[in-house]
């Protein structure tokens, strides 16, 4: 029988303060077989530790069911924006049960808090294959043809929208068109906080070249075609960033600015002040929008520039045109510069994104060589 000294050195000894960024590391460290299973889970753990970071839980005992079941909803964006499959949502969530379950284990949990009905509820349906929405030519010329009609309409005042929002809209569907960058990689993610969206010390345009957090958390370059080097050029004498921590794309919700300023100076701005030229004034960069609003963004673009989509999107997402970029250059017999356009860690990745061209590509091979 367990005495009640025992337990507290089991305690003393797995304390229940411990981070969840420490007990991840540990739990890949020491747990998991080094190769196959570290490293499917590793970014998956890192990205759930990001998460809880992101949320104020620092410690694992403060893990509860709520925490999951946001980190469930989160993964459902992502499914949303064509970044993973349903399959793909549940297997990430599967992978935070089993370290969560490993912490009841080690004394850290009294009870696992992603084995809920609660945590599980707004986990996306496992219909085992992703969101494949592509960009069609014609598609995205047309959203790009209204971009630029929009910033003239801007400019002649014709519409009801500020110049440099006109062009910040611009820029994000320049960005997504010519460098199938990720949603997560261009806007804030509210459950991510190393997620801040795209900044000006992001951005080198005399080198041609940006910077984005990448899905490996590490800070990855992307070099700019001529028409998104035009785009920032264009956004940036708008824009007229005073630091470069500004956000490429700012948001357009007041309250976050002054909670902003607020947060900087200690004082808050009195209500109806011109809160933008107070940002200005004390050089205070506001949040970037989120992948959420960059959603509703494209939606609005998409249906004002009345383009049709097929399926169950109702609007040209983000990771569309991501696909559709890494497509075209596939088709056109460019795997490994689609590999380097998407920053896929091994061409097997990008074999494997597109294979439905490849077994299209191998068909018309063969045809060719019976002819």
């Amino acid at each position: 029988m367990t005495s009640n000294n025992q337990t507290r050195n089991s305690r003393d000894r797995n304390p229940k303060g411990q981070t969840v960024e420490d007990t991840v590391e540990r739990y890949l460290e020491k747990k998991l077989e080094a190769g196959g299973s570290r490293a499917t889970m590793k970014p998956v753990l890192e990205d759930f530790a990001a998460f809880c970071e992101s949320r104020g839980v620092d410690s694992v005992a403060d893990l509860d069911s709520g925490d999951c079941r946001t980190f469930g909803e989160w993964l459902n964006d992502r499914r949303r924006d064509g970044e993973i499959a349903g399959s793909t949502a549940n297997t990430y969530f599967a992978y935070v049960r089993a370290f969560l379950s490993f912490c009841v284990r080690d004394e850290l949990l009294d009870t696992n808090p992603a084995q809920t009905e609660r945590a599980e509820e707004f986990l996306p349906e496992d219909t085992g294959s992703a969101e494949t929405q592509f960009w069609e030519p014609d598609q995205r010329d047309r959203l790009l043809e209204y971009a630029d009609e929009r910033v003239r309409m801007a400019r002649d005042e014709v519409i009801d929208v500020p110049l440099e929002r006109a062009y910040r809209d611009r820029t994000i569907v320049v960005l997504l068109a010519e460098l199938g960058l990720r949603g997560a990689e261009l806007f804030r993610d509210r459950n991510d906080a190393d997620r801040e969206g795209l900044q000006w010390e992001d951005i080198d345009l005399e080198r041609g070249r940006l910077e984005v957090f990448g899905k490996s958390r590490d800070r990855e370059p992307v070099g700019l075609t001529e028409a998104a080097h035009d785009a920032l050029s264009r956004l940036e004498r708008v824009q007229e960033p005073p630091t470069d921590e500004w956000p490429l794309f700012p948001t357009d919700h007041a309250a976050s600015k002054y909670d902003a300023v607020e947060t900087a100076t200690g004082e808050r701005p009195e209500p109806g002040s011109d809160i933008d030229a107070i940002c200005r004034e004390k050089r205070v960069a506001p949040p970037s929008i989120t992948k959420e609003a960059g959603r509703q963004i494209l939606k609005q673009l998409t249906e004002e520039a009345g383009i049709d989509v097929d399926g169950d999107a109702e609007y040209l997402q983000p990771h569309g045109a991501r696909r559709a970029l890494g497509a075209e250059l596939y088709e056109k017999g460019h795997s490994e510069l689609a590999q380097q356009a998407l920053r896929h860690e091994s061409i097997e990745t990008t074999h494997k994104a597109y294979s439905d061209i490849q077994a299209e590509n191998v068909a018309e091979s063969i045809d060719e060589v019976r002819e």
